[in-house]
């Protein structure tokens, strides 16, 4: 959460990781530093919209015994002279996170699986791919686009019976792989279920932003944490990596599926033919 931040602020926050609450106080002094060093704990959380106790957590995590402890840390930052560095808007320091991120999946490629997971992933049929909560919208991005290539994709995006349910029928139906997303905060009954999986005996996959993730494969890729909520551009990235890979390793099918779906598309008028305007 560089934007905006003082550079003795941004070590004060030292590259933890914050809760939605805990960013809105974060973004309020980034953006008020001159005033917040004045303000109670009980005014500083009506300027950000948050509740007392939740500034005091904040302190708290920050290694502050409480809110005073916090403030007069943060005085000297303005009182004691000009900010260090140059000064970014809040969007500009989140824009700037995610091409680093991006950077690091770049640069990180190779290490990947990508060829050898794509086939795997190509030769399975039927392919699951499972998502919950926040992740179901990467989830469903990468089924999307995969059905145009694959015979038999089936996107698992509610939770309970109807998840095992979906993963025994794929099971059942000769699925040998599992694709997951799952993506901070991480739901733990995708992790349950990916497990569950492996007991059927499922190979799995998983896109997520940790390394060490309990699953087969794994293609980890940072999420961008500069604003209240995440953001995953890298993970994406990875993901259309992904689907790129499976489509090499069957390129007659993907030829011949691609044409299929243009010539529906261009027979029902899906799309508009021209600009929107």
């Amino acid at each position: 959460m560089t934007g905006g931040y003082h550079g003795g602020l941004e070590r004060l926050l030292g590259g933890r990781r914050l809760s939605p609450v805990q960013r809105r106080i974060a973004h309020y002094l980034a953006e008020n530093l001159d005033e917040a060093i004045f303000l109670s704990s009980v005014e500083l959380a009506e300027r950000a919209g948050v509740s007392q106790p939740s500034v005091t957590r904040f302190a708290m995590v920050l290694g502050f015994a409480g809110y005073p402890e916090l403030r007069q840390a943060l005085r000297p930052l303005v009182l004691g002279g000009p900010p260090e560095g140059p000064q970014e808007t809040l969007l500009r320091g989140a824009i700037d996170s995610e091409i680093r991120n991006l950077t690091a999946v770049r640069e990180r490629l190779a290490a990947f699986p990508l060829k050898e997971l794509g086939a795997a992933l190509a030769a399975t049929e039927p392919l699951p791919v499972l998502g919950l909560r926040v992740s179901c919208g990467l989830a469903t991005t990468l089924a999307y686009y995969a059905r145009r290539i694959h015979p038999d994709v089936r996107l698992l995006t509610h939770g309970g019976s109807e998840l095992v349910d979906g993963l025994h029928a794929a099971q059942r139906a000769g699925a040998e792989w599992v694709v997951a997303v799952v993506l901070p905060r991480y739901p733990s009954e995708a992790v349950q279920a990916l497990g569950y999986a492996e007991k059927l005996g499922l190979r799995t996959a998983v896109i997520t932003d940790k390394p060490g993730f309990p699953a087969e494969v794994v293609l980890d890729a940072p999420v961008g944490d500069r604003l209240v909520f995440d953001s995953h551009a890298a993970p994406l990235a990875l993901a259309m990596a992904l689907v790129e890979a499976m489509a090499d390793a069957a390129p007659l099918r993907t030829q011949a599926r691609l044409e299929e779906y243009e010539r529906m598309t261009d027979e029902t008028g899906t799309f508009l033919s021209g600009d929107p305007a």
